[in-house]
């Protein structure tokens, strides 16, 4: 015998409450003249925001970066959703929306093209390049001598130069101070090299000359 299919409560109430804001939305934007395609256009926006700001908050929360924008974006989406929904259950006169009203819902479209771009693209540190291997001193060749003759001594060579000290760029060294004091912040202890090497995407010997700067 078949097993019903028994429907999820949470889903369907997310349905029906998505349903009813979308509605909401669309009315609003009908209202203040927004009429044709571009009402039902709206509530798709304000909805899309909502999620892509929600999705980043939560890829910058397990990065353990700063997510301080995201949650920014994701209040001004569910400001207009919640706005929406309460300006249509009857405290406003739809057959004659206030000016600013009108405003803000032609307003609208420019504000959540800005967000979405910002949550889309972020900065990333530069990287440096990997330094190359070090040249190593060329080996002694000693020479055999003929019994009684003395051998001219052999001059020594030069001292190979030093390699040159890594540096890392300042705005690489900020990055890093905020990734070590949000670490420092979740875990109680201090970010050890190999996790600040994996979280900036450098080198080894560029990690190592950062950490040297945190410590």
């Amino acid at each position: 015998m078949a097993r019903l299919v028994r429907p999820d409560a949470v889903l369907v109430q997310a349905v029906i409450a998505g349903a009813l804001s979308f509605a909401h939305l669309h009315d609003l934007a009908e209202a203040a003249g927004q009429d044709g395609w571009k009402a039902w256009a709206y509530p798709v926006s304000v909805d899309l925001l909502l999620v892509a700001a929600w999705h980043r908050l939560r890829t910058l929360r397990e990065a353990g970066e700063p997510s301080r924008a995201a949650w920014s974006w994701f209040a001004v989406a569910l400001a207009a959703s919640l706005g929406a929904n309460v300006a249509t259950a009857g405290l406003l006169d739809l057959g004659d929306v206030p000016d600013w009203l009108r405003i803000l819902v032609a307003g609208w479209p420019a504000l959540a093209f800005l967000g979405g771009t910002l949550l889309v693209h972020r900065p990333t540190p530069p990287s440096e390049p990997e330094p190359g291997p070090a040249s190593e001193p060329a080996p002694v060749v000693e020479r055999e001598t003929e019994p009684g003759v003395q051998s001219a001594p052999v001059p020594a060579l030069p001292a190979p130069a030093p390699a040159a000290a890594v540096t890392a760029p300042p705005a690489l060294v900020a990055h890093a101070q905020k990734i070590a004091a949000d670490h420092r912040t979740r875990t109680g202890s201090d970010i050890d090299t190999e996790t600040l090497r994996a979280r900036l995407g450098v080198p080894p010997s560029m990690a190592e000359a950062i950490a040297a700067q945190l410590a």
